[in-house]
């Protein structure tokens, strides 16, 4: 299909889908009638979907985004999935709302998974039973999407990046559950939270800092480093960190860099110019994209290896 015929479907996508999927707006039911007056092809490519949390014991709110290639490809075709994830005081819509993500899907043929992490920090919260967000995200939402879309589901082609306390949650994820996501990603991410203790609700998730330090220390993505290393998953992760100059987690992103050279941890870390900022986001956006893509050529290359070697046996 040409790209003056597939164009104008995304735009109109875009902005049907942006005019739908305000934070602070329910998502539509089917009986709401007027509600549900959107095109076949802006339901095909933007979805908002309500999956359960059985950890947690309610509905949590997510952005789906499908390339073009997903409808007017081979029906049977599987694609990679990024999971992005939001910052603290955000919402599921956020991405969706500052950059054109149906741009990136199509231009890299992967599907994009918007979770609304709310303020959880993208961890189980021991004291807060609703809050279990590495639950969530690691187990339910990546077991949703595999049953109910076209992607692999294996390791190899999972992604998972995000903004500050979504940098924070992408790596403490992936870290944890090296199994699910083989690729990883911050921008201007806090890798330690021991740092800002009187911050951004992370008191409210893991008790005060003065009488709960170690759970803090047991949090914190810069102390996940030796399950990185400890992992016997082969290949190794696919790990990027990048952040802006003037950021206000700059220091203790180059110490985890400086840590991660120290344990011998392959990985690409960038410091350019900027602050924190969406301005700084979406443009790091494209480099992580980049980053992935080149991972989700080497995790098919794998894939096929593999297949080719169970035939042989």
């Amino acid at each position: 299909m040409k790209k003056t015929i597939l164009l104008p479907l995304t735009l109109i996508a875009a902005m049907l889908f942006l005019a739908t999927t305000a934070c602070a707006h329910p998502t539509p039911k089917a009986d709401e009638g007027t509600e549900m007056a959107v095109t076949d092809m802006s339901t095909l490519l933007a979805d908002t979907i309500e999956v359960k949390s059985q950890a947690m014991g309610r509905t949590i709110k997510n952005v789906v985004i499908k390339p073009e290639y997903y409808i007017t490809y081979n029906q049977n075709a599987r694609f990679p999935v990024l999971y992005l994830l939001h910052g603290a005081d955000g919402c599921y819509s956020d991405w969706s709302k500052k950059t054109d993500l149906h741009r990136l899907a199509d231009q890299y043929n992967v599907i994009i998974v918007c979770p609304d992490g709310q303020d959880s920090w993208y961890f189980d919260s021991p004291i807060d039973p609703t809050m279990q967000f590495e639950t969530y995200v690691s187990k339910e939402l990546v077991s949703y999407i595999d049953s109910h879309y076209r992607s692999y589901a294996n390791r190899y082609m999972r992604a998972i990046t995000g903004l500050s306390m979504g940098g924070h949650g992408a790596l403490f994820l992936a870290f944890r559950h090296p199994d699910v996501f083989w690729s990883c990603g911050s921008m201007s991410g806090n890798m330690d939270i021991t740092q800002f203790s009187d911050r951004w609700h992370i008191r409210a998730r893991l008790g005060d800092y003065e009488n709960n330090s170690q759970r803090w220390h047991d949090h914190a993505v810069c102390n996940q480093l030796e399950r990185v290393k400890a992992s016997d998953l082969k290949p190794a992760q696919n790990i990027i960190i990048d952040d802006g100059l003037n950021d206000i987690f700059i220091k203790n992103n180059i110490a985890l860099h400086d840590k991660m050279v120290e344990m011998g941890i392959d990985h690409d870390f960038t410091v350019r110019p900027g602050r924190h900022s969406w301005t700084y986001w979406v443009n790091s956006l494209d480099y992580h994209m980049m980053f992935f893509d080149k991972a989700f050529h080497r995790g098919a290359e794998l894939l096929r290896k593999e297949a080719q070697s169970n035939v042989n046996n």
